[in-house]
Order: structure tokens, then sequence, then C-alpha cells
């Protein structure tokens, strides 16, 4: 059920959406099993596409129970302007490799119709894109597995009232035979059914599969988790390799390079530092290796690719100085993240500094290593405000939630002005020559108010200067010229958790810390 108090948490965070991982009935793996105390905690074992799993129900009766509450959550979240996407996962499934177990799909229902079988020994062996030690559902199968999967999708929209889907391993779904082709069965069927072709799309555009990355190849109605967004913004502000700027800008912009030839626009980046798959923020600044020796795989699981910096220490630290650099480093991030164009994902608990004790692959652990902890500190308190801050300037602020991509061209409309100008610390601009500079580490975007989206019929709030140094070197920005002057909105470096009320005027110069980011609008 969603509590008033739950509720009433996502909306004063200012959350308009949750993506819920995998609901459809689970079965746990039965090696975690054996082990003792894990399990399939995160739910991407799917047997049962049709039915919530009774697990997550306070009400387990046989009648219906989880039913009834799963739809009473998705009317109470609506009620109060909070969408509901389900995480779904029709690439797989629970029974596994030519092991098993079998449960419904190969024994019961036709092995040879629902999996993709190794073309060198089958029935026996199963063919697996997706990194589960399983199968793979056979989804060019258009008289039975497409038409179960689309047959669900309908289901959870029409009974259930979801608002969209995000789908695991989405390039699994769009391979014919062996190859990706996002002109599938599967695509093509999606985009002329008259239910689902009108709800959110989300990919996780890749599989682990031959050719099996595919950022920005999917088809002009999905939106896509973007793994490019994710991997630059870490290590930009890491500083690992140098000459990071232009594709930092990009990425910022909505990533123009990935989405926009196709005909698809800035939301269809779906924005994000960290997710359930990997490293918290918190521990992203906490820890320089992955600690999974939990999961009981000889720390063998998990991405070592995690672009994170401890500042000096592995893990918990009671030096000041460290946590300073910590806490700064993920204001950094969020200020990123909640002023790129495009729709921004925020991992629940990161508001709150959830730590998962250096774990990037915590699917099974049910535990203190997993779960939330309320209880508070100061340092947990602040950064929860300052979270909450961040998102409200987002909401508040249209210039950062543009309908089309930046251009950078002169507007007769509007005098001669730019949508965006790309600015260096003395106030010129950007050239060809600095975006590659080995030493550029910094710059001030310069977004106007004065460019409405020809989409967007509300008025803009103004322009506003984003300001990055990812130096270790506090650096001096020249700001545009203002009749009016400029006030900070925010600044990674400052403890302030408001707006400044009463705010310094600044008419041509900021001084911009090292490792740090703000965010100045005229006055």
């Amino acid at each position: 059920m969603a509590s008033d108090r739950v509720i009433s948490y996502l909306k004063d965070l200012g959350i308009t959406s949750v993506e819920l991982m995998p609901v459809h009935h689970h079965v746990d793996d039965k090696y975690l099993v054996d082990r003792g105390g894990l399990r399939n905690y995160w739910g991407y074992n799917t047997i049962g596409f049709f039915a919530p799993d009774f697990r997550y129900s306070s009400d387990k009766s046989p009648g219906g129970g989880a039913v009834r509450e799963f739809k009473e959550m998705v009317r109470r979240l609506h009620e109060n302007g909070i969408e509901v996407i389900l995480d779904v996962v029709y690439n797989h499934t629970a029974e596994g490799n030519h092991l098993g177990p079998t449960l419904s799909f190969r024994g019961g229902i036709d092995n040879l119709s629902y999996y993709r079988l190794d073309p060198k020994n089958p029935p026996r062996y199963y063919v697996d894109f997706t990194g589960t030690g399983g199968n793979s559902l056979n989804a060019s199968n258009p008289p039975y597995v497409l038409q179960m999967v689309m047959d669900s999708l309908r289901y959870w929209v029409l009974e259930m009232h979801v608002d969209g889907f995000r789908f695991d391993l989405a390039a699994t779904l769009a391979r014919q035979l062996f190859d990706v082709d996002r002109l599938s069965a599967f695509f093509d069927i999606v985009h002329q059914d008259p239910v689902i072709s009108r709800v959110k799309l989300i990919a996780e555009p890749w599989d682990v599969g031959p050719g099996g990355y595919q950022v920005g190849q999917f088809p002009a109605l999905w939106a896509e988790w973007n793994g490019k967004y994710r991997d630059s913004m870490r290590r930009f502000w890491r500083g690992d390799p140098p000459g990071m700027m232009g594709e930092f800008a990009t990425r910022l912009s909505g990533s123009p390079d990935l989405y926009e030839e196709n005909g698809r626009r800035p939301h269809s980046s779906i924005n994000y530092i960290t997710c359930h798959d990997g490293f918290t923020l918190n521990d992203l600044v906490s820890y320089e290796r992955k600690h999974n020796e939990a999961n009981g795989h000889n720390n063998e699981d998990g991405t070592n690719d995690n672009y994170s910096v401890n500042f000096g220490v592995e893990g918990p630290t009671e030096d000041r100085e460290i946590l300073a650099k910590r806490m700064r480093r993920m204001k950094n991030f969020m200020i990123t993240l909640f002023t790129s164009q495009g729709v921004p994902m925020l991992l629940g608990g990161d508001e709150i500094m959830r730590t998962q004790q250096g774990n990037n692959n915590a699917y099974c652990q049910d535990n203190e290593i997993s779960w939330y902890d309320w209880n508070l500190d100061e340092r947990k308190k602040h950064f929860l405000e300052f979270v909450k801050l961040v998102i409200h300037l987002r909401r508040n602020n249209n210039v950062l939630r543009r309908r089309n991509f930046l251009s950078g061209e002169r507007r007769p409309d509007t005098g001669g002005a730019r949508d965006v100008i790309w600015l260096r610390p003395d106030g010129t601009e950007m050239t060809q020559e600095d975006w590659s500079k080995a030493e550029q580490k910094y710059l001030a975007v310069h977004l106007s108010g004065k460019v409405r989206d020809p989409y967007d019929e509300e008025a803009t709030n103004g322009d506003l200067i984003l300001l990055f140094n990812a130096s270790d070197r506090d650096v001096m920005f020249n700001l545009p010229h203002s009749e009016r002057g400029w006030k900070v909105l925010i600044d990674s470096v400052s403890d302030s958790l408001q707006y400044y009320p009463a705010p310094p005027v600044y008419q041509d110069r900021y001084l911009l810390r090292a490792d740090s980011a703000a965010v100045i609008q005229e006055m």
C-alpha cells in the first residue's frame, strides 16, 4: 500500500514518477537458497508475467489481495500526481538453463517456441544474452512469446493502470535470431498496438550478447537509460581521462549526438548518475573498488568499471576533510544531473546517502546491505534538503527542461538571443580547440530565458548561468553583462539550504571553488 507518509515524502522531495523494480511474481534462484540467507532481492527472475508478487502485499490471500493492493497503490499515487513505471523482465524467465528448474514454459507449454536454443545442440542447451547463466526468451516468435508479452503489457496498462515500462536488457528483445535488429518484430508490434504505443516506453538499451550495446539506437517512441551519460559524468568529475569537456557538454545538452538525428528529443535520454545496478551515490565517492564478497562469487560479480573515487580512504571515515570532499562531490553530481537536458533519474535512497558498504551488485542481499536506514544524522539530513533544493530548482526553471535540443543559434524573434552559449572563465565563447584541451576542466553555460521553446507554452524564468569546475584550483568566472545583475541559487561549496533570501549581486565576476558547481540566476 502507498501510505500517506510515503506519498508525502515523495511529494516533498519533488518526485513526479516512481520506477518500481520488478513486481511480477518471481522465483528465488536455487543456488541462492542453498547458500542460506540469500535470495533474489531485486526480483529479476520472473515466472508470472501477469501476477503481482504476493510477497510485496500485506494481504496474501489467494483471492487477489495482491492485485487489489497494487491497484490501490497506483490509484493513490495518481491522485497525488505521481506516475508509476514498471521495470519488466521479458528477456528471460526463472526456468534457468538446461539444469532447470522446469516450471511452465519449458516443460508445460513449448520449450522449442519459448526459448532461444543453441543451434549446435538443441533442444538441450540455451543461448543466454542476459548474463543470468540461464536462458533468453525468443521474442522473435510472434504466435507464442510475442503474444504473451503483449498480453502482459496490456494487462498492466488496462487493468492495473500503470503509466509505462522500463524494459530490462531490451536489446535481447530486439534480436532477430542472434543479431540485434531495432526493426524486429517486437518493435513492429509495440508501435502499432493502440494501447502500448501510448504509454511510456523506456529501454535498458543493452544486453551481454554480441553487439548488444545499443545506446541511442532504439526507435523514435522509446526513451533509453543513457549509460553514456552516467559514465561521462562520473569520469568528468573524477578527471580521468583529461579532455572530457566536450563529452560533458554533449551529455549536459541531452545527448543530441545519440537522439537528434532520428527525430527524438531530449526526453529520450534518461539521465542518471547511479541506479540499482552499481554503487549508490554515497559509495561512488567512498570506494574505489567493489566489495561484493557477501554475494558468494569471490568478488568476481559486478562491474569493475565504476569510475569512482574514495578521496584517500576506502569506505567509512571520521576524517572531516575527506567527508567534506565527499559531500561536495555528491552535490556536484546532483547539480549536474538536475541541470542537464533530458529526464533525470534519481536512485531511491541516494537522497539520504544510503550505502551498500561498497557492494555494487546487491541483487541477493535482503538485509542491511540493501535496506534503507532512516536514522538520519545531520549530514544525511543536510544532503536530503540539498537534493530537494536542486529538484525544485529544476521544476521552477523550464530552461532546464527544453523540449527541443539546444542549438546555440541566434533567433531573430528574440532580438538575436541564443538558447545556449558555452563560455570560458574569461567570459569569451569556447572555441573548437578549447573542447579537447586536456587542461580544460571548467566552463560556464549561459542558458537564455529569452528563447522560448516552441512546444512550451510557459513563460521562461529568466537566464541561468551554470558553472562547473572539475579542476583542483579555484577559478574566477567573468559573468555576461546584465543590467539587473546576478544572484546565486546554489553552490556546492555552500552549506546554505535555501536560495539566498537577500542574495549578493554579482555584476561581473564569481569565484568558483575547486571541485564545485554553482547555479546563478539573473536578478
